[in-house]
């Protein structure tokens, strides 16, 4: 369900760590990055599921897409896209 006319500025792979990488790697990149800018995030870790939205909200950056999907070996991913504020 993820929406391929969305361009992301960046793309962080945070698979395989655990919180709050995530959240810390994400809000560097939301630092580094100007107002508009779409952060695409793959995790693996469970709490990103709220975690992220969290952030957001406080933050005042757009959730774009959060989405679960499973990987080429079957395994459970999360997937987001956040606009700046």
């Amino acid at each position: 369900m993820s929406d391929s006319s969305i361009t992301p500025a960046i793309q962080l792979n945070t698979r395989g760590l655990r919180c709050p990488e995530p959240v810390m790697m994400l809000h560097q990149a939301i630092r580094k990055s100007k107002s508009g800018d779409v952060v695409e995030i793959f995790a693996t870790d469970n709490s990103t599921s709220w975690d992220i939205p969290k952030f957001c909200m406080h933050l005042g950056h757009e959730l774009l897409l959060q989405e679960e999907v499973l990987d080429a070996a079957g395994n459970k991913e999360f997937h987001y896209l956040v606009k700046k504020g």
